[in-house]
């Protein structure tokens, strides 16, 4: 039987399955929650690979988890999903999270914010998180493909869901249409061949061609040039992104959904064939 609440360092009935909402340490700001599967004691001795799932500008984080547990209980995987709060930047904005930092340095680095949280949940249950999976839709496709370009060495594999506006590898563009500046932005370097090493899905859906949300004109506060020449829709412009990590030697599993307009629901089949594929041919690591 599990511990009820109020049991000092023991893990309590609301650690288990679906969690509780938890405010992040670092910066409590944001919150998280997680899925941990039913089978995991915390006398125990298995370590659980981790799958970071984020969330679209509607910002669903429950929902987000929820939607993985099939995947959590079949694989043995501990899922978190973070909460990107709407209006961090400026007075109801929403997509601040999905840029991982603005160009001037000012604003949270959401990047910082959610490995303090792994941190944060590695400290509570035996996860292997060197390594990770990850995975965002829509808005939170912004966030995984850009966190893969900042952070490629911690991640195992990457599943990037339908985003509306891609970052390619430009050299000619600079952040946030392309990489000229990456090192100016981040204070490190592009590393490509750590990219090369995780294994990286695309998927969206085959009627997924309004423009309505995804528009850049000049007169769009993140519009650049090169933006145009990405594509209109979030399809045109996956091809264009698929195709940058092609040129660079960075392999890509591509899948487009027919039928499917935007909706996160029906690509998750395809998402959970990709990471069922990574989690069974990457080996769990013993915890240091």
């Amino acid at each position: 039987m599990r511990n009820q609440p109020g049991h000092g360092d023991v893990l309590s009935f609301y650690d288990f399955g679906r969690t509780t909402v938890q405010a992040c340490a670092a910066d409590p700001r944001f919150s998280y929650c997680a899925y941990v599967p039913e089978s995991y004691d915390e006398h125990g001795t298995q370590v659980y690979r981790l799958l970071v799932a984020v969330h679209g500008t509607q910002r669903d984080n429950t929902g987000c988890r929820d939607a993985f547990i099939d995947l959590a209980e079949r694989h043995q995987v501990i899922v978190l999903a973070p909460l990107f709060p709407g209006g961090m930047a400026a007075p109801r904005e929403l997509s601040s999270y999905k840029r991982l930092r603005s160009s001037d340095g000012s604003g949270p680095a959401y990047d910082q914010v959610l490995l303090a949280m792994i941190e944060e949940i590695s400290a509570v249950y035996r996860i292997d998180a060197r390594r990770f999976l990850l995975y965002g839709f829509s808005g939170g496709a912004h966030f995984a493909h850009r966190f893969l370009y900042v952070h490629p060495e911690r991640l195992e594999a990457v599943s990037i869901a339908a985003p509306g506006i891609v970052t390619v590898l430009d050299n000619q563009a600079d952040w946030l249409a392309g990489v000229r500046n990456f090192e100016a932005v981040f204070g490190k370097p592009l590393d490509l061949e750590a990219m090369r090493r995780v294994a990286i899905h695309m998927v969206v859906g085959g009627d997924d061609s309004a423009t309505w949300e995804v528009a850049l004109s000049s007169g769009h506060p993140w519009w650049q040039p090169a933006f145009d020449s990405h594509g209109a829709t979030r399809i045109e412009r996956m091809e264009t992104l698929k195709a940058s990590y092609l040129a660079q030697g960075i392999g890509v599993v591509h899948d487009v959904v027919p039928g499917v307009d935007h909706r996160q629901a029906p690509l998750l089949p395809a998402v959970k064939s990709f990471l069922s594929a990574a989690i069974t041919r990457l080996p769990v690591q013993d915890r240091c």
